[in-house]
C-alpha cells in the first residue's frame, strides 16, 4: 500500500525536461518562438512553485492510474487528496492543470481527470466565476466522450468512491449552475449576454444524456434484471459492461438520475427510475459507496413523502438512518464523513415532518435522537393550524434538495422566473394541509374509547357538520397505499397507516387503538453493546494504569 512517505523518495520525472518538451510540442516561427518561451519559463516556474508534496503525490497518483493499481489509487484519492487539500489548499486552487501537466508529460487523461478534481475543489472551497462553471462542464464533456466513444472497453480502472464522486459532482455542478443562472438580479450585463450565448452550456437534455448513456453502455439495465431473475449477469453485459468502470458509473448514473428527476419534481419518474434495483437486497452494489447508499433512501423517502406516501417515506429514513447511526464510527473519511452527517441530519427533519404527519412506531435509537432534535416541531405540528404549516415549511426548505428547473430563464423579462423551491413547497403544503387533520384528531381521539360528536366538536371550537367532515379526511387519509417489497416502488397494499381508528354511528363516536407490544430484544442488545464498551474502556484505564505504576521515578532520573 502506498504510504504518506514523500521526503525519502524521488520524484517521479524531470521538471525542466518535460516542460521543455510540453511547451514545445509543436513548430513556430520566430515571432511565436518568443512567446512559446515564455509560455516554457510560465510552466517551468509554476511547476516548481508546487509544493514538494503535492509534486511526489501527483507523481504517485499518476503512475498508479497507468499501472491500473486500484488500491493504491483509492488510498491516494480517498486520504491523500484531503489531507493535501487541508494542508496547502484550504482557501486556494490546485495548480493550475498546465502547470501539473509539466509533470506528466502532457498526459490527456491524467489531465481530464486532474481537471475534475481541480473544478470539484473549487466547488467546495471557493466560488467558481462563470468561466470556470463552462471550463468545467467542458472538461466533464471530455471526460465522458472519451469513456462513451472509444472502440472498444478501456482499459482504464478507478476506485468505486472516485467513480461515484465524479457522478455526484457531475450532477451538483449541474445544479449548482441552474442556480447560478436563474438569479439573473446577481449577474452582470456581460454574464447575461454570455449565458445567452451559450445555452447549451450545462443543458438538461446533455446531462440527461450522459446519463442515459452510461446506462445503456453498460447494459445495467439488463446485468441487475438477469441477476434478479437468477441468470448470469456477465452473459448480459456485453463487452463494456464486464468491465468496472463502466458497470458502476452505469449503476451510479441510475441513482444520478434519480437525484435528477427529484431535482425536476417528477417523483415518480424517480421511483421507476429504481424499478430493477433490489433495496431490500443487503449487498447491492449501491452498499459499496456510503454516499450513494446515503443518497439512494435520501431521495427514495423524500419522493414518497412529496406523492403523500409518508408511511414510506418513514420507512426508507427509518432504515437509512438506523444504518448511519450504527456505522458511523466505521465512515469517518473526511469528505464523506462530512457529507454523510449534513445528509442524515436533513433526513432527521424531513422524518419529522412525516411522523408528525402520519403517526406511526419508528426504531427506539431513530426515535431517541428524533425526539432530542425535533420534539418541540413535532409538538407544533401535531396541533394544527397556522403555526404548524411554518414549521412544516421551515423543515421543508432545510431538508428538501436543491430545485431546477429544466429550461434557461427569461433573460428580457427575470421578474417572471418562478423560483422552484417555493413552488415544490407549495405543492408538499397542498397535500401537508389535508394531511394535518390525522394528527390533530388522533391526539384527541387517542384519549377516549367512546365520545360524543357535539362533545368533540365543543373541545376543538367547531360546529358538528364541519367535525363530521374532518372525521371522513380522517378515515381517507389515514389509509395509504404502502410498499410491499419487489421491484415496483410505485405499487403496495392499501393499510391502515396509524395505530388508531373509529367508527361513526349517528352522533356516538367509537375509538380502537391497536397497541405494538413493545420490542424488548432491540433495547436488551443496545444496552448490552453500551454496558460492554464501558467494561472495554474501564479495563483499557485499569491497563494502563497497571502499566504505569513505578513510572513516575524514571520520568524523573530522566529529567
Amino acid at each position: 500500500m502506498y504510504q504518506e512517505n514523500y521526503e525519502d523518495e524521488e520524484f517521479v520525472g524531470n521538471i525542466d525536461v518535460v516542460a521543455d518538451s510540453y511547451v514545445n510540442a509543436n513548430g513556430h516561427d520566430d515571432a511565436e518562438y518568443e512567446d512559446d518561451e515564455h509560455l516554457q519559463q510560465q510552466a517551468q516556474a509554476g511547476a516548481q512553485a508546487i509544493p514538494e508534496q503535492v509534486r511526489k503525490f501527483l507523481g504517485h497518483l499518476y503512475r498508479n492510474l497507468l499501472s491500473s493499481n486500484v488500491s493504491d489509487l483509492a488510498y491516494n484519492y480517498e486520504n491523500q487528496f484531503g489531507r493535501l487539500s487541508e494542508k496547502y489548499y484550504a482557501k486556494a486552487l490546485w495548480p493550475e492543470p498546465q502547470f501539473v501537466a509539466a509533470l506528466v508529460g502532457d498526459d490527456g487523461l491524467f489531465l481530464t481527470l486532474y481537471r475534475e478534481l481541480y473544478y470539484r475543489h473549487m466547488y467546495s472551497q471557493l466560488h467558481p466565476t462563470l468561466e470556470a462553471r463552462f471550463r468545467s462542464f467542458e472538461n466533464y464533456c471530455d471526460l465522458f466522450n472519451y469513456i462513451l466513444n472509444s472502440d472498444g472497453p478501456l482499459e482504464l480502472e478507478l476506485p468505486n468512491q472516485w467513480l461515484w464522486d465524479i457522478v455526484d459532482e457531475f450532477i451538483y455542478q449541474f445544479q449548482s449552475f441552474c442556480t447560478h443562472r436563474s438569479r439573473l438580479n446577481k449577474r452582470s450585463a456581460e454574464e447575461v449576454e454570455l449565458l445567452k450565448a451559450n445555452p447549451q452550456v450545462w443543458n438538461t437534455y446533455s446531462v440527461l444524456n450522459v446519463l442515459y448513456s452510461l446506462i445503456q453502455k453498460s447494459s445495467i439495465t439488463q446485468q441487475l434484471v438477469a441477476a434478479h431473475d437468477g441468470a448470469d449477469a456477465t452473459l448480459a453485459a456485453g463487452e463494456f459492461g464486464v468491465r468496472p468502470l463502466y458497470k458502476m458509473l452505469g449503476y451510479f448514473s441510475i441513482v444520478g438520475l434519480v437525484r435528477v428527476h427529484c431535482m425536476l419534481g417528477d417523483y415518480t419518474l424517480a421511483l421507476q427510475t429504481l424499478e430493477n434495483v433490489d433495496l431490500n437486497n443487503s449487498r447491492g452494489l449501491f452498499t459499496r459507496v456510503t454516499a450513494c447508499h446515503v443518497t439512494v433512501y435520501y431521495y427514495v423517502g423524500f419522493a414518497y413523502m412529496m406523492l403523500g406516501r409518508y408511511a414510506d417515506a418513514t420507512q426508507a429514513f427509518v432504515h437509512i438512518l438506523t444504518f448511519v447511526a450504527r456505522t458511523k464510527h466505521y465512515h469517518q473519511r473526511a469528505g464523506q464523513f462530512d457529507s454523510v452527517n449534513k445528509k442524515a441530519e436533513q433526513m432527521y427533519a424531513l422524518l419529522a415532518s412525516c411522523v408528525s404527519l402520519c403517526p406511526t412506531r419508528v426504531d427506539e435509537m431513530v426515535h431517541s435522537a428524533l425526539r432530542e432534535k425535533y420534539a418541540d416541531h413535532q409538538h407544533k405540528v401535531q396541533r394544527g393550524g397556522d403555526e404548524a404549516v411554518e414549521i412544516l415549511s421551515e423543515l421543508f426548505r432545510f431538508a428538501s434538495p436543491k430545485f431546477i428547473t429544466p429550461n434557461p430563464p427569461s433573460y428580457d423579462a427575470p421578474e417572471e422566473t418562478v423560483e422552484p423551491q417555493d413552488f415544490q413547497l407549495k405543492v408538499f403544503l397542498r397535500e401537508a394541509k389535508l394531511q394535518l387533520v390525522v394528527p390533530m384528531l388522533r391526539s384527541f381521539l387517542k384519549l377516549y374509547t367512546t365520545m360524543d360528536l357535539a362533545q368533540l366538536a365543543a373541545v376543538l371550537d367547531v360546529d358538528a357538520d364541519e367535525l363530521r367532515t374532518q372525521l371522513m379526511v380522517y378515515k381517507l387519509r389515514y389509509r395509504q397505499v404502502k410498499w410491499a417489497g419487489g421491484a415496483d416502488l410505485l405499487g403496495g397494499e392499501v393499510v391502515p397507516t396509524t395505530d388508531l381508528d373509529f367508527a361513526l354511528q349517528q352522533d356516538m363516536i367509537f375509538i380502537a387503538e391497536s397497541r405494538v407490544g413493545r420490542r424488548y430484544a432491540d433495547w436488551f442488545i443496545r444496552n448490552t453493546n453500551k454496558m460492554q464498551d464501558l467494561i472495554n474502556s474501564l479495563e483499557t484505564r485499569q491497563k494502563n494504569f497497571i502499566a504505569g505504576v513505578g513510572k513516575p521515578e524514571a520520568a524523573e532520573t530522566k529529567a
